[in-house]
């Protein structure tokens, strides 16, 4: 588990319980893309006697501390992924198909908007909508 995250929760005045380490392990072993459910399911075979509201309420706790944030895919609905870094979507606007993809051509622009704006980028999302393959034919 992240170092920097756990100091991030220590430094706003929260305890690193083990339930919290679980579901922290498993955001951080994760591709970014779960569910609070399938968050619940894989941090339960990390620590057994984890419950759903403990699961929501740290997941609730990383998203107002910037760990995590939340985004929407479709029909799976909202998932979970670490507000660090890039995460890049090309969304279907008549299914709903989501395709992620890794390249990313917002690297200068993100460093040119650190530089002028005096401002620490962390990560960054960046989605586009339109037709998939399947629905605009």
């Amino acid at each position: 588990m992240s170092a920097r995250f756990a100091r991030q929760m220590q430094t706003a005045g929260f305890k690193l319980t083990l339930p919290r380490q679980a579901v922290l392990e498993v955001l951080e072993s994760s591709d970014g893309h779960l569910t609070p459910a399938e968050v619940l399911e894989r941090a339960q075979a990390i620590y057994p006697s984890l419950g759903r509201a403990t699961v929501y309420r740290t997941l609730e706790l990383l998203t107002n501390l910037g760990v995590v944030r939340p985004i929407f895919l479709g029909e799976r609905g909202v998932c979970l992924t670490l507000a660090e870094g890039g995460h890049h979507h090309l969304v279907c606007s008549d299914c709903g198909a989501v395709i992620e993809f890794d390249e990313c051509a917002v690297g200068e622009l993100e460093q040119e908007l650190a530089q002028r704006l005096n401002f620490q980028i962390r990560g960054h999302l960046l989605e586009f909508y339109g037709l998939c393959n399947q629905c605009h034919d």
